[in-house]
């Protein structure tokens, strides 16, 4: 079949929104992908805190990749990425709830970053993160139906999560991940932060050939395993989505959909219904004073400055205080056989 009897393009009517993950299908390259697309979200995330530049970029790029793999869950649950290096930026969760909420932060050192921006070069992402691990954990509720994979953090974002893929998952994965800050936002004459992203998995449908073999790291020391092509239809479509530019992600006139078709239209691709996303913090001052009220009495005394116990939340920066006299704490007999 040729690529010409391909060529169409399908999409919901009224597109994607900004703050949204659209999912598309690529049949005649036998892949599936999704576009983030971030403004109002990713900007509040920010903005919540004095992150540096770089920092607010690289945290904007997690919240992009996690929201793309987060949706892609089939069940009520979390989605939970999280890096852990010895790099300036030491570590960023980013946490996804099903169906659609998400909230960040990141734990840096802010000397260190300083003393990258003042050298005047680019900052790469693995100049701020440092080398460690990226781990993506699945979280149905229970500890009995938690799985966690990790990969080594060595680069960028995008890099782990191909490399997580292509060893954990045996699917050959390609992502694309950009963010920056757009001048002129509500505010005259000031900036918004804006994230996107792109990723594509090679998921042949049945009766087509897998694009590749991958080493499960099972084979024998001893065993000499064959270097195998990669499928010409992965290949194309890994080629394609590299054309997409930084600017052609963030750009807030350029529709998820529009971005598709340039990329993938002499194929065909689909997309489907598009998942609106939205920052949502799980915190709650009833959730703080229920989890103070776990401290032992003297646990508690210990937090007290002037009269009171304060409590940051680290993902949307929420303030909470407690008068010391209204928290009551965990006996120490009862805290002691909780241990």
């Amino acid at each position: 079949m040729s690529q010409s009897e391909h060529t169409h393009v399908e999409w919901p009517s009224g597109g994607a929104p900004d703050d949204s993950v659209l999912p598309f299908q690529v049949e005649a390259l036998g892949v599936r992908g999704r576009v983030a697309r971030f403004g109002p979200v990713v900007d509040d995330i920010l903005n919540r805190h004095e992150y540096p530049e770089a920092v607010s970029s690289l945290v904007a790029e997690a919240v992009a990749l996690t929201a793309m793999l987060g949706t892609s869950l089939k069940f009520e649950g979390k989605f939970i990425l999280q890096t852990k290096s010895d790099g300036p930026v030491d570590m960023i969760v980013v946490d996804f709830s099903t169906p659609g909420h998400v909230r960040a932060y990141a734990h840096f050192d802010r000397d260190g970053v300083a003393a990258l921006e003042a050298d005047g070069e680019r900052i790469e992402q693995k100049d701020l993160l440092g080398t460690g691990y990226l781990a993506m954990t699945i979280d149905r509720g229970s500890a009995s139906d938690r799985y966690q994979g990790i990969v080594p953090l060595d680069g960028g974002l995008a890099d782990a999560a191909n490399a997580y893929f292509l060893q954990s998952e045996q699917i050959p994965t390609e992502v694309v991940l950009s963010a920056g800050q757009l001048v002129g936002g509500e505010a005259a004459g000031g900036t918004t932060w804006r994230a996107g992203g792109i990723v594509v998995q090679h998921l042949p449908d049945d009766g087509l050939p897998s694009a590749m073999s991958v080493d499960s790291g099972d084979v024998p020391d001893d065993m000499i395993v064959p270097d195998l092509e990669e499928d010409d239809r992965w290949t194309r479509a890994r080629i394609l989505l590299r054309t997409a530019e930084d600017h052609e992600l963030l750009d807030p006139t350029l529709a998820a959909e529009r971005l598709l078709y340039r990329l993938y239209h002499e194929d065909g691709v689909r997309a489907f219904t598009p998942i609106a996303i939205e920052r949502h913090c799980s915190c709650s001052r009833d959730r703080v004073c229920d989890m103070l009220d776990s401290f032992t009495a003297d646990d508690l005394d210990d937090m007290v400055k002037d009269g009171k116990i304060v409590v940051t939340c680290e993902f949307c920066n929420a303030v909470y205080e407690f008068p010391r006299g209204t928290l009551t704490g965990t006996p120490e007999e009862n805290h002691s056989s909780q241990l």
